[in-house]
């Protein structure tokens, strides 16, 4: 069977499943090497040599301007992840995007963010795969190693505690933790400024 290009990337936005034996996992194995050099080639510039923000700039197809990531950094599929306006993401920050990731404007991560936005069948492991889009909806802050789960939604506003594993949608305005997170309070949306 022929597949026209971008196909894996449509059974990736309907969560799958994509078998990784098929001709049409090939581009995203091409996809896979693109971003994986070009971070390593981001990581082996020295912090203070702005060459590295143009490593990254071809990573996600656009200008960072507005956008600040510090290195080491890693994204298994740059072509998946949009930012908004205003984004920081702290250094050592993993991101498996295969399922599509989302930074909305003023999004700001402390160091050690992990996300994952792909998931292996329970009993075809090594070939099989599911999806879940992961967005990061304005102005939420994300803590020290904090571990966000495929399909997840973190709210406006929302804080999410260090070393907090998310497997469920934030609210707005609300602040998480713990393994799994779970709402510790709310805070008062009229005290919040841009």
């Amino acid at each position: 069977m022929e597949y026209q290009p971008g196909y894996v990337y449509e059974l990736m936005d309907r969560g799958g499943p994509t078998d990784n034996r098929e001709p049409y996992f090939q581009e995203a194995v091409q996809e896979m090497m693109r971003s994986r050099v070009l971070c390593a080639k981001a990581n082996a510039a020295l912090p203070d040599d702005p060459a590295y923000v143009g490593f990254l700039e071809e990573l996600f197809g656009r200008p960072l301007d507005d956008v600040r990531i510090l290195t080491p950094f890693v994204c298994d599929f740059g072509n998946r992840v949009k930012f908004g306006k205003g984004v920081f993401l702290n250094h050592s920050a993993i991101l498996s995007a295969s399922g599509g990731i989302e930074f909305e404007d003023g999004v700001m991560t402390a160091p050690g963010l992990r996300i994952a936005t792909i998931n292996h069948d329970m009993n075809n492991r090594h070939t099989i795969y599911t999806y879940g889009k992961v967005t990061i909806r304005r102005n939420a802050w994300l803590g020290m190693n904090v571990t966000i789960c495929p399909g997840v939604t973190v709210g406006a506003y929302a804080v999410v505690a260090a070393g907090a594993v998310v497997t469920k949608d934030v609210p707005p305005y609300a602040v998480v933790g713990g393994v799994p997170a779970k709402v510790i309070r709310y805070l008062d949306p009229g005290e919040q400024r841009e």
